[in-house]
């Protein structure tokens, strides 16, 4: 049995064609792994383990290794003015890790005598944060961050924005599309509240010099000043 529209007075001239010549905006994410879309045209998706991420051009795949331990602290999308840093971890069904954590990321940030300020963002509250460095050289400078972060399907994904991304201007439009797409693969099996999802190195990787400054963070991003190389993915 077919069925027909009742009458074409009841819409709009040219509805019909007005709906063809709109396509449906694209989902963003960051996804569920069980979720993700297709890949953007002309684009790869890269299969770190717990993070599925898709590369921009102008912007290079770069992964934080532990120097003493060789495992993987973070995934880095690396431009010429500043860093997008990727960390997934475990959390509570229906929780709200991110609103937990960013008291203590912002009190820790203080003790270290730099500065937390929260404020809105495309993805709820976040935190611009001020810290001051030494170089290797012995100068001082300004290390600006943004911390973004994204409660999902039993993970939360804190994504930092280092360097001039963290302004806040149009320059951080690469860096947030690419947030944008990535995938979490949070995995079955229990784990406690905080700890990090694994992450693998992709075939391919080359040894290379660091992308950022030195220094891990932990789900509360808490830093340690453990030297790291960087790992680059063709």
């Amino acid at each position: 049995m077919k069925f027909r529209r009742k009458s074409d007075a009841t819409e709009p001239a040219g509805a019909d064609e007005a709906s063809k010549e709109t396509p449906e905006a694209a989902p963003e994410g960051p996804f569920d792994a069980a979720d993700l879309p297709e890949v953007p045209e002309g684009l790869q998706r890269i299969d770190l383990g717990s993070l599925l991420v898709v590369a921009p051009e102008g912007l290079e795949l770069r992964l934080q290794v532990d120097e003493a331990t060789e495992q993987i602290q973070a995934v880095l999308l690396a431009g010429a003015d500043g860093a997008l840093e990727l960390r997934a971890f475990a959390a509570p069904r229906g929780g709200d890790l991110w609103g937990d954590v960013r008291p203590q990321i912002a009190a820790d940030m203080v003790q270290r005598g730099g500065t937390a300020t929260e404020q809105e963002g495309r993805y709820g509250t976040e935190l611009l944060c001020e810290l001051t460095r030494t170089m290797p050289d012995g100068r001082t400078g300004k290390q600006l961050s943004r911390i973004v972060g994204v409660n999902g399907n039993r993970w939360m994904l804190r994504a930092t924005l280092i360097g001039a991304p963290a302004r806040g201007t149009d320059i951080a439009e690469p860096w947030l599309s690419a947030l944008s797409q990535v995938g979490v693969e949070r995995g079955q099996g229990a784990m406690p509240v905080g700890e990090a999802l694994d992450l693998v190195m992709p075939e391919g990787a080359r040894r290379v010099g660091p992308a950022v400054p030195p220094g891990t963070k932990d789900a509360r991003g808490r830093t340690t000043e453990d030297p790291h190389f960087g790992h680059d993915h063709d």
